[in-house]
């Protein structure tokens, strides 16, 4: 590949996060149905065509947008390692982490309320997503009680369900207190009092 070639191919990659970037901002304002392929051109600083050179459809631009999230929070959580007990402090973390990204959470708790609509394009992305999560979650409960950590009476199914759902519930939360939530700390007092070890994660 000649320099010329590799510059171009930067540049290109470039304006691609770019506008993954301000449509992340966009569906997480309007949702996947009020945003405007012209619009996200527009705050881009491209064309219209421009765009579809990168991304042909909406439903395209909107499954780019879900991967690229996945695939560097995926990163993150899996830096390391951790399982068992340093698994769910790592998902307490990400909670944290959260508070730090509103348009973030504001994407996903839109969209995932979009998406139990069965003619959703993201509809089977987020049944996929919430499958992998929960059984992920459920293998680091299952860990954590191989460890002797979990107490007893806690099934690692049931609390990997509960544990989802509260993260989910406090990112609404959280957007509606304007961001006073303290999504981490609600979440590490859930995990806390199913382990029989001390915690010892962010604080």
């Amino acid at each position: 590949m000649t320099a010329e070639a590799r510059r171009g191919y930067a540049k290109g990659r470039a304006k691609r996060v770019e506008i993954l970037d301000h449509a992340m901002a966009m569906f997480g304002e309007v949702g996947y149905r009020g945003a405007s392929l012209r619009v996200i051109a527009t705050r881009c600083g491209i064309s219209h065509p421009g765009l579809l050179h990168h991304f042909p459809t909406k439903e395209s631009l909107l499954l780019a947008v879900l991967e690229h999230r996945d695939a560097v929070d995926g990163e993150w959580l899996a830096l390391g390692g951790p399982t068992g007990v340093d698994q769910l402090r790592r998902l307490v973390d990400l909670a944290a982490l959260n508070a730090t990204r509103r348009g973030i959470v504001e994407l996903f708790s839109v969209l995932a309320a979009e998406a139990t609509s069965a003619d959703h394009p993201a509809h089977a992305y987020f049944v996929r997503r919430y499958r992998t999560s929960v059984a992920s979650t459920a293998l680091a409960y299952a860990q954590a009680r191989d460890e002797g950590a979990l107490r007893a009476g806690i099934t690692p199914d049931a609390a990997a369900q509960q544990l989802i759902a509260l993260m989910d519930g406090l990112q609404v939360q959280w957007l509606l207190s304007g961001c006073t939530t303290d999504m981490a700390g609600v979440m590490r007092a859930h995990i806390e009092a199913q382990l029989t070890v001390a915690y010892w994660g962010s604080q």
